[in-house]
């Protein structure tokens, strides 16, 4: 269809055509210094400010910088006029705006851009999984030069809400170390009054098909799932866990994530957080004054403390990198995890499944620092937030305020929920039985460690001693499609072991294969199968799940060796956070072999003959995946460590004569 089809309806208001017009009225706020010392891209700046309608009388204000990840388009009344990709991003366009307009009304000039983000949930067993951890390297690139091509930027603004948009504006602004930064968390979208959640609800094709729930019901219950229009997801996941890590670095003002998508305490925040941003460039302090190494000690506590998602092992590390200080290891977060009780009780780790609109209302970030800092030694109180404050000055707000009592007695009065049974005091908590978040496994498996939720291995299947042990065979898989087929049509049973192997960097840029383990949490049976993987989990993952395996096995790693019926045996022990991962035996072959045994064995044989990178593999991915290789891997944040790729570039170069 194109202008010579419907010509002759053409209405007479096409032809109504300008060709100049007198432009704003007014004069530039110029002066002799300015004339003769500024860069002309300052002076055609303002030029460019008037033009699009700002008063040229106000052109002087400082300027504040809002990027955020919004996306879609919505009419005034909220309708969808373009759909987004995702909930997270569809509605902090509002948040953006009305922190726009605080600063206008303190005398600054603000600027705003955007730069959109996937949903990991939408592209689960797709190949646009394939772009989902690649993307965050991607967007902090351009998030960095979008900072940078405002030179006269006196601040800047993040607005952000979900699983690889958060961390990318999260990296952005601790790059910025010279600039005052704040983050605006995108918040949470409500729970639908009765149905199943977002993470859930994700796994209505697989209970169809084990003949565990209707056509009639999955489609009902996918309907309502996301019963409100913005926010992340109901859960603990990435997004909700990436914001609550936003607000334990100091980034954010305080009790600023999970808040609800959409609601006047919401917008609000994004008030608070603009003048915040216009007091820290007042007083001179910078992102390099907020994300310290204290920062990222206090942060990585507060996840512990939450019991998050296992995917900031990589966002943590690379906020670090980002922010040039020291780069937390695995021995750090291993430490961490063992003095860190879990203190919260949410969705989906339990041991009550409340959503995270209710871990805000009973005081969210502040309230879990409040009982870590009463256990002494865990918190460093001296770090400064994105208020000017210490957190020991927060806190000690935090304890008399209004605001906490206030919104804890809404809890109350709204759920009848007892804000104490979903924010838990240590002892509370070690008598309800939550175990602390994280364990990192090794073995002939895993020569170089691996990850697992193991606060999420499901209770009735850990054994008094605290200890899950699990002994079987397994059925390797080389794709996820294959690896989810077999759950459907009940290849895997109650004692396997699924390893999904050459889906780490190399082989499909790492996807998150939160299909396969939400699948196992959901249907009857699923308790009693473990998984392996060189992949990644979502946030909201639960079960005997063991990824992040390395080396991967596109890189030489023993898990690319294992052959169906193979007896791998797996020890985790959710109260002192060690475990193995081990292949002791071969099908058909009477009597365990010791681990040591089992690595000879593995060194012997050759990959598994289906290994490959996934045939569909962008190249924008594999690229991603070489330079993050280079730079340290996963365990390293899957950076780009420009230092350590030019090096190795100029080995190549001259190794090949070039």
């Amino acid at each position: 269809m194109g202008p010579q089809d419907d010509e002759e309806g053409d209405s007479e208001a096409l032809f109504s055509i300008r060709t100049h017009a007198p432009g704003p009225e007014g004069r530039l706020p110029l002066t002799s210094e300015l004339l003769a010392n500024s860069p002309s891209g300052d002076l055609f700046g303002m030029s460019q400010n008037a033009g699009m309608g700002w008063q040229p009388s106000k052109l002087m204000g400082k300027q504040v910088l809002i990027l955020s990840t919004q996306g879609g388009i919505r009419d005034e009344n909220g309708a969808p006029v373009a759909l987004g990709y995702h909930t997270g991003h569809w509605e902090i366009g509002l948040l953006t705006r009305a922190a726009a307009e605080e600063i206008a009304r303190f005398g600054g000039v603000p600027f705003a851009g955007a730069v959109s983000d996937p949903c990991d949930g939408r592209t689960q067993g797709t190949t646009g999984m394939f772009d989902s951890l690649p993307y965050r390297n991607d967007a902090a690139i351009v998030l960095r030069r979008l900072i940078r091509s405002l030179p006269t930027r006196r601040a800047v603004i993040g607005v952000a809400t979900c699983d690889k948009g958060l961390p990318a504006m999260l990296l952005a602004l601790a790059s910025m170390r010279d600039l005052p930064v704040v983050l605006v968390p995108g918040g949470v979208t409500l729970p639908p009054t009765s149905s199943e959640d977002a993470g859930k609800v994700q796994t209505i094709g697989a209970r169809y098909a084990a003949g565990e729930l209707s056509l009639e019901d999955a489609a009902d219950l996918g309907c309502r799932a996301c019963a409100s229009p913005g926010g992340g997801c109901q859960f603990l996941g990435t997004a909700a866990t990436s914001q609550v890590v936003a607000e334990a670095l100091g980034l954010t003002v305080p009790h600023a994530a999970l808040a609800p998508s959409g609601q006047p305490v919401w917008l609000e925040l994004a008030r608070q957080s603009a003048r915040a941003a216009m007091v820290l460039e007042r007083r001179g302090i910078r992102a390099s004054d907020i994300v310290t190494e204290a920062a990222i000690a206090n942060a990585m506590a507060v996840h512990a403390a939450f019991g998050g998602s296992t995917n900031l092992l990589l966002h943590i590390p690379a906020i670090a990198h980002a922010a040039g200080v020291r780069v937390p290891t695995v021995e750090d977060w291993s430490s961490v995890n063992r003095r860190v009780p879990r203190l919260v009780s949410v969705l989906p780790n339990g041991p009550v499944h409340h959503p995270t609109v209710r871990v805000f209302l009973a005081g969210g970030v502040p309230e879990v620092m409040l009982h870590l800092r009463r256990l002494g030694g865990i918190l460093d109180e001296s770090a400064i937030t994105a208020t000017g404050r210490t957190w020991k000055e927060t806190l000690d707000w935090w304890e008399r305020s209004t605001r906490r009592q206030r919104m804890r007695e809404q809890l109350l009065a709204l759920d009848g929920i007892d804000p104490d049974t979903v924010i838990l005091s240590p002892e509370h908590a070690a008598k309800r039985g939550l175990t602390s978040t994280v364990t990192f496994p090794t073995g002939n498996l895993a020569p170089e460690g691996a990850v697992v939720k193991s606060t999420a291995i499901d209770p009735s299947v850990v054994d008094p001693d605290g200890v899950y042990r699990h002994t079987g065979p397994v059925k390797v898989f080389t794709t996820e499609r294959a690896a989810i087929a077999a759950i459907k049509t009940g290849t895997v049973q109650p004692g396997d072991i699924m390893a999904l192997i050459g889906r780490g960097p190399a082989g499909t840029g790492m996807e998150e294969t939160y299909q396969l383990t939400s699948a196992l949490k959901h249907v009857s049976y699923g308790k009693h199968v473990a998984l392996l993987t060189d992949a990644r989990f979502s946030g909201v993952s639960t079960g005997a799940c063991i990824g992040h395996i390395g080396p991967e096995a596109l890189a030489g790693g023993p898990v690319g060796k294992l052959r169906d019926g193979d007896l791998v045996r797996i020890e985790i022990d959710c109260r002192r956070l060690t475990g193995t991962l081990d292949f002791i035996g071969e099908a058909g072959r009477e009597g365990a072999l010791a681990p040591e045994e089992g690595a000879a064995v593995l060194a012997g044989r050759t990959p598994h003959p289906g290994l490959a990178p996934d045939p569909a593999l962008p190249d924008d991915t594999r690229l991603w995946a070489a330079l993050q290789a280079v730079s340290g891997g996963t365990w390293r944040g899957s950076v780009y460590d420009v230092e350590r790729i030019l090096q190795v570039l100029d080995a190549g170069r001259r190794a090949l004569g070039l």
